[in-house]
């Protein structure tokens, strides 16, 4: 059992993961968990567990998609989708490798044109997760089918893109000062 990685996720997301008492509900209503290496209510058991390998090198922590149905249907209220979110910081910042290697890259992707627009631009974030992964050619007819019927727009809206770069500056000036 690793336990500074248990001690770092229980402090991390302020709650106690020994409440979970494995009744997969966050599984039975995740809509993506057919995808996943593991369902939630696995994840959280291994990081009860210690099994920081598990748990960092597992798809699942990057398949969430934090919609947080799981959330809603856990008796305990766990927060799954929080503990989600910590595993792939800590995978980050310990520079482990996702099995799925391009998922980092569409996560960078999707992140700076939130940031950019303050608001999703779907087109701005296959450009940019293009230019990071060098796949050009990939998925090509799938684009051009989403852009024939009007799926796709070339253009983003730009009516929030001061407000969010307002907000990433005040939270980003908070970390700094709380370091």
């Amino acid at each position: 059992m690793n336990d500074d990685f248990i001690n770092s996720f229980q402090s991390s997301i302020g709650q106690n993961l020994n409440l979970c008492y494995q009744c997969r509900k966050c599984a039975v209503g995740c809509p993506i968990v057919y995808e996943m290496d593991y369902t939630p209510a696995q994840i959280v058991m291994a990081i009860r567990l210690g099994m920081k390998d598990l748990v960092l090198k597992s798809k699942t922590i990057w398949l969430c998609t934090s919609c947080e149905t799981c959330t809603t249907r856990c008796p305990q209220d766990i927060e799954i989708t929080d503990i989600m979110d910590t595993a792939r910081k800590i995978a980050v910042r310990e520079k482990v490798v996702p099995v799925n290697g391009d998922i980092r890259n569409f996560y960078r992707s999707f992140a700076q044109i939130i940031k950019i627009f303050g608001r999703m631009y779907e087109f701005g974030v296959i450009v940019l997760f293009k230019l990071r992964n060098r796949e050009f050619k990939r998925d090509l007819g799938v684009g051009l089918k989403l852009l024939k019927y009007g799926k796709l727009s070339l253009l983003p809206n730009l009516g929030k893109a001061f407000q969010t770069e307002k907000m990433f500056s005040k939270v980003k000036k908070i970390e700094e000062e709380n370091k």
